[in-house]
């Protein structure tokens, strides 16, 4: 078994509940970490025979790109996209965490952490 990771994966995106959130947006950062076997790719030298993390990359951006209220809706299809496109994973966990957020004091981020296995 081994872990894949994407750390800090910078996103503008227009997730919150407020309208100006879905109007103006902000930055996100998401990390995602995978656990799968990468015995045989250490052996092969594949990129067939491990997890992509250019397609891991790619669902980070594309559910990113999909309004949400909650930063929970936006984790778990996430982590439901990746478990279920890519069939090597048997555990995710994502953060995704709101850069300089609207509430009213001085915040670095707020954020979200989810994990699912099969």
């Amino acid at each position: 078994m081994g872990t894949i990771k994407l750390n800090r994966v910078k996103v503008y995106a227009y997730h919150g509940c407020l309208i100006e959130e879905g109007q103006i947006g902000s930055d996100y950062l998401v990390d995602l970490k995978i656990k799968t076997d990468l015995i045989k790719p250490a052996v092969t030298d594949n990129l067939s025979d491990t997890v992509d993390y250019v397609h891991l990359n790619k669902i980070i951006k594309e559910e990113m790109a999909q309004r949400s209220k909650l930063l929970e809706h936006v984790c778990d299809r996430i982590l439901n996209r990746s478990l279920s496109e890519i069939l090597q994973i048997t555990k995710a966990k994502v953060t995704v965490r709101k850069i300089n957020p609207p509430i009213g004091g001085d915040v670095a981020s707020v954020g979200v952490t989810m994990t699912k296995k099969r």
